[in-house]
């Protein structure tokens, strides 16, 4: 049953494209989807232009503050390919936390979190900007309860492998692996906030 208050979404944000649906600058935005959204829908954090896959869309002002700043910490999943040949050690540095540069040249050091091999996807559609197949490189999941700018990709740059392809899979239990590039999906808020691991009357 949908809100009658408000809308929910699930876009496949493609590659090269901002997570916004106005910019003064000359860049790809939201409003190129072919979606009619309605008047007041925003985007759910951040997922930066080079970046693809989930990104969540709403009219509800509340859900920002429930998802990114409850005491509950939820889980981002994400695909990466990598340069180069990715080393065991080098999984176990990300793992414990790695030093990144955060605002004002100061070093954060990240959370533990999981990461680990992985497989090209089936479900996944090629990428002029990966590395091609024959070259050397690695497929990685990361999965981190936060999110600072750039997180990911300055995790591997800290242990010598730049990330070439980056996709959000999921967020909690709601992930893009059915929806093509481009596509959107509107879900009730009862499918919305249960994917999310979330009391929309709580505090996330």
């Amino acid at each position: 049953m949908m809100d009658p208050e408000h809308r929910y979404f699930v876009l496949h944000k493609p590659h090269d494209m901002v997570s916004q649906f106005v910019s003064p600058d000359a860049v790809n935005l939201l409003t190129q989807i072919n979606f009619s959204f309605p008047d007041g829908t925003h985007a759910i954090g951040r997922l930066d232009k080079d970046s693809e896959g989930l990104l969540l869309l709403t009219t509800d002002k509340r859900v920002t503050n429930l998802l990114f700043n409850s005491a509950k910490l939820h889980k981002r999943t994400y695909l990466v390919q990598v340069r180069h040949f990715l080393a065991e050690e080098r999984l176990e540095k990300i793992r414990n936390g790695v030093g990144i540069s955060s605002t004002g040249g100061s070093t954060y050091i990240t959370r533990p979190c999981e990461v680990s091999y992985a497989e090209r996807p089936d479900w996944l559609l090629p990428g002029a900007w990966e590395v091609r197949s024959d070259l050397p490189h690695a497929w990685a999941t990361i999965t981190l309860t936060e999110g600072k700018f750039r997180q990911v990709r300055k995790m591997f740059d800290a242990v010598g492998n730049r990330v070439m392809r980056l996709v959000r899979v999921s967020i909690e239990d709601l992930d893009i692996t059915a929806l093509p590039p481009g596509e959107v999906k509107e879900l009730s808020a009862s499918e919305f906030f249960s994917g999310l691991h979330i009391d929309p009357d709580g505090d996330g």
